[in-house]
């Protein structure tokens, strides 16, 4: 069943430009253009973080391609039912957040968060919420650290290995193979959050570091990243999300 899932993976990227280039080039000259949010309906919905730019932009890189791909590929190879043609954009202080599961924060080396954006997030987090970090390097680590100390003062962050049952939620990933995309010799590093500290509850944030599945998957159509690399983004994001769905 997996080799299968993985076929179709391959299979669906080699013939999804026609359908799925939706999007690209929404950002340009510095601005953005937000669709309007899906109105709540019991439906899955993906739910990106908007924030207060701090050093640079970067909350909406991949959007709203990535969206798109990810919700596409979730329609296909689980049971779940996406709104695959509509993302929602909300900020961590938004109450609207908490009726979504999960949630995407892109390039955290630009975001710091203010004190309500900061006890929004707290809340979303304590009360079940799942949020999937993404694309950031280098010295944007201790930005977001910092970031997310103001939210979580007492949360520590752990090194995941592969042995974490959120790389096998899904998919089983047998070893990390993906870079950065803007530098080759950056190999991704994964950590996360665990609520209470504790390894042996829920997992309460992954963070993707030194490497940027959304941009993987933002482009799997273009045929600009090899085949593998895109199925890895992939199984990642898949994974991730089913891992937040059911914990």
């Amino acid at each position: 069943m997996r080799r299968r899932l993985l076929l179709t993976l391959a299979v669906l990227l080699s013939i999804a430009g026609p359908v799925l280039l939706i999007g690209q080039g929404f950002r340009g000259r510095g601005r953005v253009y937000i669709e309007p949010n899906v109105p709540y309906d019991g439906r899955f919905t993906f739910a990106r973080i908007r924030y207060t730019v701090y050093r640079r932009s970067g909350w909406e890189y991949d959007y709203p391609a990535m969206e798109r791909h990810f919700m596409t590929m979730m329609e296909e190879v689980t049971t779940l039912r996406p709104h695959r043609l509509g993302s929602n954009i909300h900020t961590f202080d938004d109450p609207e957040l908490l009726k979504y599961p999960i949630a995407y924060l892109s390039e955290p080396g630009g975001w710091y968060p203010n004190d309500a954006e900061a006890e929004g997030l707290r809340n979303y987090l304590t009360k079940g919420g799942f949020l999937i970090v993404d694309d950031f390097m280098l010295n944007d680590w201790s930005v977001f650290v910092r970031g997310m100390q103001k939210a979580l003062p007492e949360a520590r962050l752990e090194r995941l290995d592969v042995t974490h049952p959120i790389y096998d939620s899904f998919f089983r990933v047998e070893k990390f193979t993906l870079h950065h995309p803007q530098a080759d010799d950056l190999e991704g590093e994964f950590w996360g959050i665990y609520e209470d500290n504790d390894p042996s509850k829920r997992l309460m944030v992954v963070v993707n570091y030194n490497t940027d599945i959304g941009d993987f998957m933002e482009w799997s159509d273009q045929e600009f990243w090899p085949v593998n690399t895109t199925n890895d983004a992939y199984k990642l994001a898949i994974n991730y999300l089913v891992y937040g769905m059911t914990h």
